[in-house]
């Protein structure tokens, strides 16, 4: 069973996975290989690339699956000549941060680096002059880390590598919880480019029918959403409000058992379990409050219309994060058990109700 100090570790290491989405090999071989160690686990890869991770046996109630994708916003080499490199970047940053950045490859030990010459954000391609560039490449931004701070962790691809490894720290408890050999890990690819890995997995019947669905993500910290205020039970996002019956019996049960958790809705961006309502599961979402965004720095000051746009880590808060994984156990549970608010609304209309005589 994880232990704290496991789960950290497992932390470091897929947030330092090079990614980008359609190029998540790194992180899938990485996931393979913690699937591969346990015998009572078993993983497939559907026609899209993502991964299903279920426990083996008999189940006695329908599945309920952590969800997380494996992409994170990136460069993507696609052509050089001498000097220059042409690039895709794939996933959603503000054009400001582009301007003259510095960028390095990390799918590759002996990777180049060079330095944004342009940029086009219609077609979210531009060029850069450097050296040791090569198609296929995957680049970040020479990123800046900010300045320690007591139980943060920072790292270049949180979102939402962090919300895997929270998903596999939770199944590795739950192989050893009675009642809840239920519980599994689904994987996807591509979400940065607009949930493509979740549409394939709901149109082609990846997830089996009946899931419930925990939609993982670190999401942009808002001012009533603080990073370390404990993990988010995530009402809704910018597009949709999530399943109401999935969302209320899972505070309840974070409120009873006394787990720091935030309710909000969390409409800063939109996560997967969008499009898994919009393809008829079951589905809500638990985040965990994020900073640096997408790698953007002082993010809320650019916006204002000041401050430096430069790439810095992704942050969060250790606390946080395994915080939410004992949140995926508690709801994992808490899904199959009675909602205990019709029940509360009966007792008070009868002790109430002579107020409409």
């Amino acid at each position: 069973m994880a232990s704290r100090a496991a789960s950290e570790k497992w932390l470091a290491e897929l947030t330092r996975q090079p990614t980008a989405s359609g190029l998540e090999d790194a992180p899938v071989s990485w996931v393979k290989r913690w699937a591969g160690r346990r015998d009572d686990l078993e993983l497939a890869t559907d026609s899209g690339g993502n991964l299903l991770i279920t426990q083996r046996g008999r189940k006695t109630r329908p599945p309920v699956y952590a969800v997380a994708h494996m992409d994170h916003p990136a460069f993507v080499i696609t052509a050089v000549d001498g000097a220059e490199a042409s690039f895709e970047f794939r996933g959603g940053v503000d054009e400001v941060y582009f301007e003259n950045a510095r960028i390095e490859v990390v799918s590759r030990s002996d990777g180049g680096a060079g330095r944004v010459s342009s940029y086009d954000p219609e077609s979210q391609t531009g060029t850069l002059t450097g050296s040791r560039l090569e198609p296929g490449d995957i680049a970040m931004w020479k990123m800046r880390a900010a300045r320690p701070r007591k139980g943060r962790f920072q790292a270049p691809a949180c979102d939402d590598l962090a919300g895997a490894a929270a998903a596999l720290s939770a199944l590795d408890r739950a192989r050893a919880m009675a009642g809840l050999r239920h519980f599994g890990v689904l994987l996807t690819r591509a979400e940065e480019v607009g949930f493509v890995g979740a549409i394939h997995a709901a149109k082609h019947s990846t997830i089996p029918a009946g899931s419930r669905l925990l939609s993982i993500e670190t999401s942009r910290e808002l001012p009533n959403a603080r990073i370390g205020d404990g993990p988010i039970i995530r009402v809704g996002d910018r597009s949709t409000v999530f399943d109401r019956e999935m969302t209320n019996k899972i505070a309840r049960a974070a409120d009873a058992v006394g787990l720091d958790h935030q309710r909000r809705l969390m409409d800063g961006g939109a996560c997967e379990a969008t499009a898994f309502g919009a393809y008829g599961y079951q589905s809500t979402g638990l985040c965990l409050a994020l900073g640096n965004w997408h790698n953007r720095g002082n993010l809320a000051e650019v916006e204002a219309g000041g401050g430096d746009a430069v790439a810095m880590l992704e942050e969060i808060s250790l606390d946080d994060y395994h915080a939410l994984v004992d949140l995926l156990l508690l709801a994992a549970d808490a899904v199959d058990r009675p909602d205990p608010i019709r029940d509360r609304l009966d007792a008070l209309y009868e002790s109430q109700s002579r107020y409409l005589s």
